[in-house]
Formats: C-alpha cells, structure tokens, sequence
C-alpha cells in the first residue's frame, strides 16, 4: 500500500466502491441505527464521498458529511461509512481515509470529527479506538458517540 490517494466518487469508481467485500461480520456494521434516522437531515452539498486509490485499484470508500448548520453537534463533521476491502485491512488503508477525512475537516475550520457505531465481534470498535476516536457518550439506540479531536 504505497500508492494510497483519494479520488472523489464517480461514475468509473462507484462500482468498485459498491463491490467491495468485507471480512465476514463486517456487514452488519455497515450503517449505525441512529444514521439511519438522520439522513434525511442531511445537507447534500456537505456530502464527502471518496474512493481510497491504490495504484489503479479502488481498495476503499469513505463517507462523511460537513454541516455547520446541523442541529445536533456529532453531524456537524461526521464520519458516516468508512469501507476497507477484506484483502486491504491492516495494511493502513482505513488509516489513511480517515485522516484525509481529519484533515479536511480541519481545513473546513473543525476543531473535531464524529463517528458513530455499534459494538460488536467483528464491529469497528477496536479501529476507530487506534485511528484516535474516544468514546464521549452514546446514541438513543445505544450505540457509541465516538469523537477526534483535531
């Protein structure tokens, strides 16, 4: 993994975005409950869709969106899907996603980002706690708030 780079999401790398496959379990973590019932708030324009490049091949996707405006401060930079290919994981890719991610919203002007999942065997606990989110509460459905203080 030495060539690493984001591209935004486009018509020529959607398909392998959408194609990538997890480690088993991994599905179920896709999309917390609580985004669920928030996406509907959200303000397309602040959208960040990315494709993490490596060489020619798309080996991961990140989603995240910028509000200002968000009535609820964990939307305002707020990591919302973050996908490594099973073949890729380990190897820096998630890592270097979710640091173009920090990087950007500090650009933006924000002091932290967000994230929010559930717990769970095979769940991304473990790797948002090394890539530097602590835990700062929990969502009505029980699931972690997770925060990086840029």
């Amino acid at each position: 993994m030495s060539d690493l780079r984001l591209e935004e999401l486009t018509a020529s790398t959607i398909s392998a975005a959408n194609s990538l496959t997890l480690k088993p379990g991994q599905e179920a973590f896709i999309q917390p409950e609580t985004y669920s019932h928030v996406e509907s708030e959200l303000d397309p324009s602040g959208s960040w869709p990315r494709v993490v490049m490596d060489g020619d091949e798309v080996v991961g996707y990140i989603m995240g969106a910028f509000d200002d405006d968000a009535h609820e401060d964990f939307l305002r930079a707020a990591l919302w899907r973050i996908n490594v290919a099973a073949e890729a994981q380990g190897r820096g890719v998630g890592r270097f996603a979710v640091q173009a991610f920090a990087d950007e919203a500090r650009r933006r002007g924000f002091d932290h980002v967000t994230v929010v999942w559930a717990s769970g065997e095979a769940g991304p606990e473990e790797f948002f706690k090394a890539v530097g989110f602590d835990i700062v509460g929990e969502t009505p459905y029980g699931e972690n708030l997770g925060a990086l203080t840029l």
